[in-house]
């Protein structure tokens, strides 16, 4: 038997001063049985980092493993935003590319890594694909404070973010490559 995903709750009190938004998110996010800490406090960030009307989570999650970790839907039912965790594949990201306006990657490993990769396949718009790395030694203090129940603070100003969790702020610098 399979075991189900965890469901966690967070409310978060987003400061992103860059772009003007002062929002109060809350919502709920299931984690699948597969996936890391690691990889769900990454795809929480990149939502509040692209905190747009119409932003949502795959339904899926990874249960498919074709779909966006993040997407915005246009008018129109195309893609606008598509967001990917990790390292995703070139041809995930070709993929991407062709279906979307604008790609984005929140990577928590070694960008260069990603970036080789992607440099030595052919990936359509390979140059407009942003990608953005959050350190995992930042994303592991986090990991210590998740809980069932979250209700944390985020602001980011100038590529820097700071967490407030209940046990404090926790700061990166978010990369762009």
């Amino acid at each position: 038997m399979a075991q189900p995903a965890t469901l966690l709750r967070f409310k978060i009190e987003l400061s992103d001063i860059d772009r003007g938004i002062y929002e109060s998110l809350d919502f709920r996010i299931a984690q699948h049985p597969s996936e890391t800490s690691i990889y769900l406090l990454t795809r929480i960030i990149a939502y509040a980092l692209n905190r747009v009307e119409g932003l949502e989570f795959s339904s899926l999650g990874l249960a498919d493993p074709d779909s966006p970790a993040l997407r915005l839907a246009g008018d129109n039912g195309q893609t606008k935003l598509w967001i990917e965790i990790g390292n995703p594949s070139a041809k995930k990201l070709h993929k991407a590319s062709k279906a979307a306006q604008l790609v984005k990657v929140y990577t928590y490993k070694d960008p260069q890594v990603l970036m080789r990769d992607l440099n030595s396949q052919h990936v359509h718009r390979l140059e407009e694909i942003e990608i953005y790395a959050i350190p995992s030694s930042f994303l592991e203090k986090l990991e210590k404070h998740l809980a069932r129940d979250n209700k944390w603070a985020f602001v980011l100003m100038e590529n820097l973010l700071t967490v407030h969790t209940e046990a404090g702020p926790e700061q990166c610098e978010i990369q762009r490559h």
